[in-house]
């Protein structure tokens, strides 16, 4: 029999979480047709093989928890993501997103992103092209465009409840029955669409422009399992959300026991662990144990690393903002603010002088630097010891600590940069995240790829997985790389009712990575204007995948895009 395309001897793991081998795979059109002990397919012909010695041969990664619901209609590479290997993403996470949406609403609905998810609202404006108003409308202009990557979505609480609301539910006014009746037929008919779900954010971290919580932060349960009515209409569709994390085992845990009972489909809640709250994801790991025992299917989305901000002279955010001698020269161009910031007086006082305003800085900027680290080359260090921190090396070489944060951010011409964890890092290591990774009811997620353009570039993340826990951990236990597979692959692929792809198997969908794993890591990581109205994003490029293959179709060769975009619009249910 003649193939389209044969791997020969790949170290193959297979998503399945089963032990890897070296086997031959072979593949027809978009389906895999054969996987055979290496070498058995030696005498095949095909119309392209591959020698894969030496390289792993896993499923493309399923990315579940991602934010390119306005750049999927300008970008074809749907990047970072289309640089890490990811052959599937599903966007619409959190309750933000931009369908449905009445005219009048666009400019509330691009500002509600550019707070929550860090999107230059430049960009959104001159790259959304609003050829839709309803959801279904939304993902028939989604349709129509060629990708790289395959894509699904959700429809969010935020865009669905000032639609049917209006003025009151940007104020989160309680919503009455008719408006519950409505907003629950729009995420019906959205869900018949295809639409894999409906996501809402409660935490008090997601606020407008003007500082409010975002719309649906304060719904109460009336209107919650109003709108979770419609999954169960349907029979299909997951219930996501971000919570506060302190609440979530005792003020969110009731109802979302309530939307599991009455749909029958799966509940998935944000779990990271706040410095405020270290140890509630002990109760939320018991309960998720509970849950299933009662045959409810709740499950906690978790990231692979500490979640955190890079610092840099370009970014969103950074320590010399908050004094005095750095805002006299900010809005210079970055060349003219370098050489201001050269100049010896002014690093006397960014250095040595502490701002008088009220004890800001010194809490904000100074007590912090215990927790902050200077990123050296590409592979950013996410389980930093804290000997190597700011302050540490510090107190080590004799100078003030400013002396080194000012230092590192005007290094390399101005893109030196700094880490500074707040989410999973509070017990000084990954403990926390190794433990919830290890957890059966946890699904890996949370990567946020286009998202956070200016403080965090996480859409790296399906990489980094292989990369720290797999091969180089060193403050702990590493994780099986059969693991790491399988929980972005097949693990996330099913929780949204993907039965195509994730594995490699016969029939399944050819959606395919072949890593130099010795190899994989990063680029250095860059502020690029490439969005549209040269709008700003931070991005790192993966290295390592000598090929990624979406439904048969070679998308990635020795990290360059081939420019193939057989991508397509994902609908559930169909």
């Amino acid at each position: 029999m003649s193939h389209s395309l044969i791997f020969h001897n790949a170290h193959l793991v297979d998503g399945s979480g089963q032990a890897g081998r070296v086997a031959d795979v072979a593949v027809d059109g978009g389906t895999i047709t054969a996987v055979e002990p290496g070498g058995s397919l030696a005498g095949a012909s095909a119309d392209r093989t591959v020698d894969a010695d030496g390289l792993l041969l896993t499923p493309g990664w399923v990315d579940m928890h991602t934010h390119y619901d306005a750049q999927v209609t300008w970008d074809p590479y749907v990047t970072p993501s289309g640089w890490h290997g990811v052959t599937t993403v599903i966007m619409g996470n959190c309750g933000v997103g931009f369908a449905p949406a009445k005219p009048e609403l666009h400019t509330t609905l691009i500002e509600m992103m550019e707070s929550v998810e860090d999107i230059p609202g430049s960009a959104l404006h001159a790259g959304l092209q609003w050829n839709w108003e309803s959801y279904p409308e939304y993902l028939d202009a989604l349709e129509s465009m060629p990708r790289v990557m395959d894509v699904g979505s959700q429809i969010g609480h935020c865009p669905l409840r000032v639609y049917v609301m209006g003025e009151r539910g940007s104020r989160n006014e309680p919503a009455t029955a008719d408006d519950i009746a409505r907003m629950s037929a729009i995420v019906e008919d959205a869900l018949r669409a295809g639409a894999f779900g409906f996501t809402t954010s409660r935490t008090p971290i997601h606020r407008t422009k003007d500082g409010e919580l975002v719309p649906g932060t304060t719904a109460d349960a009336h209107e919650l399992l109003g709108i979770a009515e419609a999954i169960a209409r349907v029979g299909r569709g997951l219930f996501q959300f971000a919570p506060e994390h302190s609440r979530l085992p005792i003020d969110e845990w009731p109802w979302m026991r309530r939307v599991a009972a009455l749909t029958g489909q799966p509940v998935s809640v944000n779990l990271n662990q706040p410095d405020q709250a270290p140890d509630v994801w002990r109760e939320v790991l018991r309960l998720l144990d509970e849950a299933h025992a009662d045959g409810l299917p709740i499950v906690a989305q978790v990231a692979g690393r500490s979640i955190g901000i890079l610092y840099c002279l370009q970014g969103s955010i950074h320590p010399l903002l908050f004094h005095p001698a750095y805002q006299e020269v900010a809005a210079l161009p970055l060349a003219e603010r370098l050489v201001a910031l050269a100049d010896p007086e002014r690093r006397r006082r960014i250095i040595h002088d502490v701002p008088d305003d009220g004890g800001f800085f010194q809490k904000a900027v100074l007590e912090k630097l215990g927790r902050l680290w200077a990123v050296h080359g590409a592979d950013i260090d996410y389980e930093p010891d804290a000997s190597s921190s700011v302050a540490a090396e510090a107190q080590r070489l004799g100078v003030p600590p400013m002396q080194l944060v000012l230092d590192q951010l005007v290094a390399d011409g101005g893109n030196g940069m700094l880490y500074a964890p707040f989410f999973n890092y509070s017990y000084g290591d990954l403990s926390f995240t190794e433990a919830v990774t290890r957890h059966p009811h946890t699904r890996m997620g949370l990567s946020d790829g286009g998202a956070h353009c200016g403080a965090i570039c996480d859409g790296g993340m399906p990489t980094f997985m292989l990369t720290h826990w797999a091969r180089d951990r060193r403050r702990g236990d590493r994780l099986p790389l059969e693991y790491v597979v399988h929980r972005q692959t097949s693990q996330t692929a099913a929780l949204y009712g993907l039965a195509d792809r994730g594995v490699v198997a016969p029939g399944m969908r050819a959606d395919l990575n072949l890593i130099d794993f010795d190899r994989l890591g990063f680029d250095v990581p860059r502020m690029a204007y490439d969005l549209p109205a040269e709008g700003r994003r931070l991005v790192q490029h993966g290295r390592g995948y000598v090929g990624t293959w979406v439904n048969g179709v070679q998308t990635v060769d020795h990290d360059e895009f081939t420019g193939a975009l057989p991508g397509r619009l994902l609908r559930s249910g169909r």
